[in-house]
C-alpha cells in the first residue's frame, strides 16, 4: 500500500465556539498507521490585534501552534498558516465545519490519490449543510447550503505545497470569503495545475447570523470587481460561478434614483413611473426570497418575512455601492503578488553586530554592506524600516531611552529609517507586537501607508521570519551563528548576506554593490 504523504492542518478562525467542535471532531477520528493524523496543526487567530483574550485551543495529540494574523481576512490567515508548516500537503479546514466519522480514512485516500498525480494541486471535500426538518430553510440557510454546489470551496480543501508556492498562495487583497478560493483556483489552472473533488464528506452547519447578514455580505461585490480586474469580463464563466442578481440591483437603484430626481424637479408623472418600477423590482426581489422560505404556520415564518421585506429594500443599494467602491479601489490591479515597496530590517545580528542588551551607542557597529544596501533601497524609492525586539527593557537591563539612543546612532551610520518599531516586552508577555507576532510589521506597514503584502522583512532568526509571515509580508533569512539549523530549513528564502537578501526582495537590473 502506498504510504500517505505528510500533511498539516491549517484552521483560520475568529475565535468562534465552533472551533472547539471542529478540533474535537478531528481528534475523534479513527487514526491508524494506514490513516495517519497530521504532522502539525496551525490555528490562525485572525481576531484584531486589539483582542486581549488569548485564544487557547483544546489539547491536541499533534504539535500545535497559534499564529495571530491581525484580522486581515481568511486569505491572509491561510497564507500565514501554510507558510508556518513544512509538510508537502496542507489541509485547510474552516472553523465552523465538523468532520463526521470515517472522514480520516476517506481524507487519507483522497490525499494519497492526489499525491500520485503530479499535476493535481488540490483535493476538495464534498460539503453537506444540514438544514432544519420541521420547516423550509431561511434565506441565510439556503445561502449556506449553496456551498454544497460551490466549486473551489476551501472549507475543507487540501493543497500541494509546491502549487501554493508557485502561485504565491491566496491573494490577500480579498479580505472576505468566497472569492479568494475562486481566484486561487483560476491562477492554479492557468499555471497548468488541476483541482479535483475527493470522496470525503464534511459537514458545514449553518452558523448563527444577525438579521442584517444578507445586507452585510453585499460587501463581496467589491471582491467581484477585483475578480473582473484580475481575470477579465468573463471571469464568472471561467470560475464556474452563477451570475447572481446584480444587473437587477442596478436597475432597481437606477429606478429609485431617477424617480427621486424627477420628483424633486417637479415632474410628477415620470417620477411616478420610475418609482413604480422601483416598487415592482423590489417587491419581485422580496417575493423571490420569501417563497422558498418558511411558510405561514411554520416556525419562524413571521420573523423571516419581516427580515426579507426590509433587507430586500436595502440590498440593491448596498450591492451597487460596494461594486462601485471595488471598481475604484481595484482599477488597474496587478497580478498577485505586487512588488515590495518597503523593507523592514531586524536590528541586532542583521544590521549591526549583535551585542546582547546593548544600551551604549558607541558599541553600534553596522555589518558589512549595511549602508550600501540601505542606500540602494532608498535610491530605488523603497522605504527602509527597523523592527526590533528589546526585551532588555522589560528585564530591567536597559532603559527605553538607551534603546532609542542606539537606534539613533544606527541611523547616523546607515541613514534614516522611514519607520522604527520597538517591542520592549518580554517573551512571557504574549504581546501582539513581539516577534514572531505580526504587530510591529503591521504597524510599520500602516505607518508607511502600505499593505502588508507590499513589505519585505530581513532578519537572522526564525522569529523575524515568523513575524513577516504572520503579517503577510515576504521574509528573507540571513543566517548567523545564532541561527538554528531548523530555522534555515524552514525558511522559504535564505540569503548569504544583506546584498543577496535585498536582491531577492527587490530584483532588478540594478543591484547593490
Amino acid at each position: 500500500m502506498t504510504p500517505a504523504p505528510s500533511w498539516s492542518v491549517v484552521v483560520p478562525t475568529v475565535g468562534r465556539p465552533s472551533l472547539d467542535v471542529l478540533l474535537e471532531s478531528l481528534v475523534g477520528q479513527d487514526w491508524s498507521p494506514t490513516a495517519p493524523g497530521p504532522a502539525s496543526v496551525v490555528i490562525c487567530d485572525d481576531r484584531p490585534l486589539t483582542a486581549t483574550r488569548p485564544l487557547v485551543p483544546p489539547a491536541l495529540p499533534w504539535p500545535t501552534r497559534v499564529v495571530r494574523t491581525g484580522g486581515r481576512g481568511p486569505a491572509a490567515a491561510r497564507n500565514a498558516g501554510w507558510r508556518a508548516t513544512s509538510q508537502s500537503w496542507v489541509a485547510f479546514l474552516d472553523d465552523d465545519v465538523v468532520l463526521p466519522p470515517g472522514w480520516a480514512r476517506a481524507f487519507v485516500d483522497d490525499l494519497t490519490a492526489a499525491d500520485a498525480e503530479l499535476q493535481v494541486a488540490a483535493t476538495q471535500a464534498r460539503l453537506h449543510v444540514p438544514l432544519p426538518q420541521d420547516r423550509r430553510p431561511t434565506d441565510w440557510e439556503r445561502s449556506t447550503a449553496g456551498l454544497e454546489r460551490a466549486r473551489w470551496a476551501t472549507a475543507d480543501m487540501a493543497f500541494r505545497r509546491t502549487a501554493l508556492q508557485e502561485v504565491h498562495g491566496f491573494d490577500e487583497r480579498f479580505p472576505r470569503a468566497y472569492r479568494e478560493d475562486a481566484d486561487l483556483a483560476l491562477r492554479l489552472r492557468a499555471a497548468g495545475w488541476t483541482l479535483v473533488k475527493g470522496s470525503r464528506t464534511t459537514h458545514h452547519p449553518v452558523r448563527p447570523a444577525q438579521d442584517r447578514v444578507s445586507v452585510r455580505v453585499q460587501a463581496g461585490a467589491r471582491d467581484d470587481a477585483l475578480m473582473r480586474a484580475l481575470h477579465g469580463r468573463r471571469w464568472r464563466e471561467r470560475a464556474e460561478t452563477g451570475r447572481g442578481r446584480f444587473p437587477w440591483h442596478v436597475a432597481t437603484v437606477v429606478a429609485s434614483a431617477t424617480g427621486t430626481i424627477l420628483a424633486l424637479a417637479g415632474k410628477r408623472r415620470p417620477a411616478a413611473v420610475a418609482l413604480a418600477t422601483w416598487t415592482v423590482l423590489t417587491t419581485d426581489f422580496a417575493v423571490r426570497r420569501i417563497l422558498p422560505g418558511p411558510h405561514p404556520g411554520e416556525p419562524g415564518a413571521p420573523a423571516e418575512w419581516r427580515r426579507m421585506a426590509w433587507t430586500s429594500v436595502l440590498i440593491p443599494f448596498a450591492a451597487v455601492a460596494h461594486r462601485l467602491r471595488g471598481v475604484v479601489t481595484h482599477r488597474g490591479a496587478a497580478p498577485w503578488r505586487p512588488a515590495v515597496r518597503a523593507v523592514l530590517f531586524d536590528r541586532d545580528g542583521t544590521l549591526v553586530t549583535d551585542v546582547p542588551y546593548n544600551g551604549d551607542p558607541d558599541r553600534v557597529e553596522p555589518v558589512d554592506g549595511a549602508q550600501e544596501c540601505l542606500d540602494h533601497l532608498r535610491r530605488e524609492r523603497v522605504a527602509v524600516g527597523l523592527i526590533t525586539n528589546q526585551s532588555g527593557v522589560a528585564r530591567g537591563l536597559i532603559s527605553r531611552a538607551q534603546v532609542d539612543a542606539v537606534n539613533d546612532r544606527l541611523a547616523e551610520l546607515v541613514g534614516p529609517f522611514a519607520s522604527v518599531q520597538v517591542c520592549p516586552h518580554g517573551p512571557e508577555s504574549c504581546c501582539p507586537c513581539r516577534k514572531p507576532a505580526a504587530g510591529m510589521v503591521l504597524r510599520a506597514a500602516h505607518e508607511l501607508g502600505l499593505s502588508p503584502w507590499e513589505v519585505g522583512v530581513v532578519g537572522d532568526i526564525g522569529d523575524d521570519v515568523g513575524a513577516a509571515l504572520a503579517a503577510g509580508a515576504r521574509a528573507v533569512l540571513v543566517p548567523t551563528p545564532a541561527t538554528r539549523p531548523e530555522e534555515i530549513r524552514c525558511a522559504e528564502l535564505v540569503a548569504t548576506d544583506l546584498r543577496e537578501a535585498v536582491a531577492l526582495l527587490v530584483p532588478g537590473p540594478e543591484r547593490a554593490r
